[in-house]
């Protein structure tokens, strides 16, 4: 992939950009099975990836410059700043996009926030398309409340130059610290949430909840757990840190009883609509802390399923799950290291399949499905 951010010295996120897809692979898998070295796997399936550019359902742009001039992208560790709306990592329908939104900044008036000088409105503007239906989900990311009005105002304005923004919302960060967004959001259109569809299950994003960023790799993630789950005897399923219930609602079927449970209540709200959409009876998703909840459980399901962010499931839940010996554990991970020891703490489990998906070309992250069976 050519990128002359990269080229020029300009951007760093793409660490192993320079090397072949292939190279990239081979180095990942190297990585994943020094991890489990002293576990014994008895499948490794083949690695899944995607394609090397405009993968990305999303961008997440810091914003600095002027309010007549912002620039969108990032800042590098040595304080300099590059402009990412021409990212090669993002579908070509963004960059149009944003070269409406910087002309919006300015109509607004939403100054870009300085971090040094801990001034200005605007802190960052993130972007999410769906690959359904192309449609838009837009966010502000604000120091205040001061510029809602005005920027409700000026709304018209710009959905008439990107009709495909269904969901505009403005969240409010007010602390000096290095924090993506707030717990305040404020609605700006009728429409709260951008559908989406993988392998014909209807999922929802809404603000303030997780969505996988690599939608061609995703569905084959969450494909590749059907396939697994169904092909064992299972009538009842836990899927923990659930998010907008992409697994669980992949592995369901019309008689299986399905437990989902995701501390973020926007994020269960998706995977309840998308349950009713599927007509789904035995399905129960809770906004509750995964932990805390499944520790202080009696029955003992015949799977449960866990997507913990990087940290990992931790010590705590991986005694419980020893104790209570489900039959099976899916372990799905953004961070093979935390799995790893994880795995390691889950005595009794023995690794049956391992699958590395390629969620994060052109870096060392990658995301990665075990089978673990009692």
């Amino acid at each position: 992939m050519q990128c002359e951010l990269y080229a020029e010295g300009h951007c760093h996120s793409c660490q192993w950009l320079m090397l072949p897809l292939a190279q990239q692979l081979e180095k990942k898998m190297a990585h994943l099975r020094a991890l489990l070295t002293a576990m014994p796997v008895g499948q490794w399936c083949q690695p899944v990836s995607g394609a090397e550019q405009a993968f990305r359902n999303k961008a997440k742009m810091v914003v600095s410059g002027s309010v007549e001039r912002p620039i969108l992208g990032v800042r590098n560790r040595d304080g300099s700043v590059a402009d990412l709306a021409d990212c090669p990592l993002y579908p070509a329908t963004f960059a149009g996009v944003f070269a409406v939104i910087k002309p919006f900044i300015a109509r607004v008036g939403l100054t870009p926030y300085n971090v040094e000088r801990q001034r200005g409105e605007l802190k960052y503007v993130l972007l999410t398309q769906s690959q359904h239906d192309g449609s838009l989900m837009l966010r502000f990311v604000l120091r205040s409340a001061a510029k809602i009005a005005r920027l409700k105002q000026e709304l018209p304005w710009l959905q008439e130059q990107v009709p495909q923004l269904r969901v505009i919302t403005a969240n409010i960060q007010p602390v000096h610290m290095a924090i993506m967004e707030g717990e305040e959001e404020i609605l700006l259109t009728p429409e709260t949430a951008l559908r989406e569809v993988f392998n014909g299950v209807p999922l929802w994003i809404r603000p303030q909840s997780f969505f996988q960023t690599n939608p061609q790799v995703a569905s084959a993630l969450y494909a590749t757990a059907r396939d697994w789950v169904r092909g064992l005897p299972v009538q009842h399923m836990w899927d923990l840190f659930c998010g907008v219930g992409g697994f669980g609602l992949h592995c369901a079927t019309p008689q299986m009883h399905l437990t989902g449970i995701e501390i973020a209540p926007e994020a269960i709200a998706c995977a309840q609509q998308s349950a009713q959409e599927l007509g789904l009876k035995y399905v129960d998703f809770r906004a509750l802390d995964s932990t805390a909840w499944a520790t202080g459980q009696q029955a003992v399901p015949d799977l449960v399923l866990v997507n913990p962010p990087r940290r990992g499931i931790g010590p705590e839940l991986c005694r419980f799950l020893t104790d209570m010996a489900p039959g099976f554990i899916v372990y799905s991970s953004c961070n093979a290291v935390t799995m790893a020891e994880d795995i390691r703490r889950l005595a009794g489990y023995s690794i049956e399949q391992v699958q590395l998906f390629d969620m994060f070309p052109h870096t060392a992250h990658y995301e990665v499905l075990a089978l673990l069976r009692r």
